[in-house]
C-alpha cells in the first residue's frame, strides 16, 4: 500500500510539471498566433489535457470496465468545474468568473452543456431504444461528434473575428503614434519553440497520465468502493490533474481566459471521447452504463449553467469568498459526488 502511494505521488509530480509546461507554452502560442487565449484554451489546451482520460478509458474498456470509463469522463468534468469554482474563490477579479470575455466563454460553456446533455440522454435511453450504429459507433456518439465539430467551428469563427478586430485596432493605434507595426512573419518566427514544448508535454501526459490513473484505481480497489463512484472521484481526480496544474499556472501569468477556456473546452472534449470508446466497446457503450451516470451528467449541466450565468452577470465589484456563483457551484458539485456515492 505504501509503495502505491509513493508511485501515485511520483506520477503526480511528473504530470504537474507537464501541465505547467503546457499552460506556459499554450499562452505563448496564443500570443504569437494572435488566435486568443480563449480559442487556444478551449481547443488546443483542452484537447491536450484531456488525452490522459482517453488513454485511461481505452485501457478500462479493454478490461471490460465500461462503467469505470464512463464515470471517469463525467467525473473529470465535475472535477474541472470544481477546479474552476475553487480558483474563482481564491482569485480576486472584476466582472465575470476569471474572465474578461464573458460572451465568448458563454459560447464555449453552452457547447459543453449541449454535449453533456447528449451523454445524459444516451445513458437514460440506450437500453430502451433500437441500437443504431455506423462504423461500430453508436448514433448518440455520432451526434456528439457532429455537435462538437459544429460548436468548435462557431468558437473558431467567433475568435477569428475578435482577433481580426484587435489586430486592426492595434494597426490603427500604431499608425496614430507613428510607431512601426510588428509584422506577422516576425511574430510567427518564434512559434517553433513553444510548439515543441507543447508537443513534448503532451506526449509526457499521454504516457504518464494513464499510469497515474491506474495507480489511483489500484488504491481505490483496496478501499472496496464501487466502480461508478471510484471512476467519478479518484480516477477522475487523477486524470484532471493536468487541468488543475495548467489552470494554476495560467492564473499565475494572468491568463484568466486560458483557464476558463480550458475548463469548458476540456468538458466538451471529454464528451467527444465517448465516440472512440464506443467504437472499441463490444456492443453499445451506453447500454453498459449505470443509470447513476445520468445524475453526474445533470450535475455537470447545472454547474456549467451556473458558471455561464456568472460569466454573463456583470458586477462592479466582487468580494473574496462570497462569490455567489462559485459557492453555488461548490454546493451543486458536492451534492453530486454524494449522490453518486449513494446511488453506486
Amino acid at each position: 500500500m505504501t509503495e502505491l502511494v509513493f508511485q501515485f505521488l511520483g506520477f503526480a509530480v511528473v504530470v504537474a510539471a507537464a501541465g505547467t509546461a503546457l499552460a506556459l507554452s499554450a499562452d505563448r502560442i496564443a500570443e504569437i498566433t494572435r488566435l486568443g487565449r480563449l480559442l487556444v484554451g478551449s481547443l488546443l489546451l483542452a484537447g491536450a489535457t484531456s488525452l490522459p482520460e482517453l488513454s485511461v478509458d481505452i485501457s478500462a474498456i479493454r478490461h471490460g470496465l465500461a462503467d469505470l470509463a464512463i464515470g471517469d469522463l463525467l467525473g473529470s468534468s465535475l472535477m474541472n468545474l470544481l477546479i474552476l469554482a475553487m480558483l474563482d474563490l481564491a482569485v480576486r477579479s472584476r466582472g465575470g468568473m476569471l474572465s474578461r470575455q464573458a460572451a465568448s466563454h458563454a459560447l464555449s460553456g453552452t457547447l459543453s452543456i449541449g454535449l453533456t446533455a447528449l451523454v445524459g440522454l444516451a445513458v437514460l435511453t440506450a437500453d430502451r431504444l433500437p441500437a443504431v450504429t455506423f462504423l461500430n459507433v453508436g448514433g448518440w456518439s455520432w451526434a456528439m461528434l457532429i455537435a462538437y465539430a459544429l460548436g468548435a467551428r462557431m468558437i473558431f469563427i467567433n475568435q477569428r473575428i475578435a482577433a481580426r478586430a484587435a489586430a486592426e485596432a492595434a494597426e490603427q493605434a500604431a499608425a496614430a503614434s507613428a510607431a512601426p507595426a510588428e509584422t506577422a512573419s516576425h511574430g510567427w518566427a518564434g512559434l517553433w519553440r513553444p510548439a515543441a514544448i507543447f508537443l513534448v508535454a503532451t506526449v509526457v501526459l499521454v504516457v504518464v497520465g494513464p499510469r497515474l490513473a491506474e495507480t489511483a484505481g489500484e488504491l481505490a480497489d483496496r478501499s472496496g468502493l464501487g466502480r461508478t463512484f471510484v471512476g467519478t472521484t479518484l480516477v477522475a481526480l487523477a486524470t484532471s490533474l493536468p487541468e488543475l496544474v495548467a489552470s494554476i499556472t495560467a492564473i499565475r501569468v494572468g491568463a484568466f481566459d486560458l483557464v476558463v477556456g480550458n475548463v469548458f473546452g476540456s468538458n466538451a472534449f471529454n464528451m467527444v471521447l465517448f465516440a472512440p470508446l464506443d467504437a472499441m466497446h463490444d456492443g453499445p457503450l451506453f447500454s453498459a452504463a449505470n443509470p447513476a451516470h445520468a445524475a453526474s451528467a445533470l450535475a455537470v449541466i447545472l454547474a456549467t449553467v451556473i458558471a455561464v450565468l456568472g460569466q454573463l452577470y456583470s458586477l462592479e465589484r466582487r468580494k473574496r469568498l462570497v462569490e455567489p456563483d462559485a459557492m453555488l457551484m461548490l454546493l451543486v458539485l458536492g451534492g453530486a459526488f454524494l449522490m453518486v456515492f449513494r446511488l453506486s
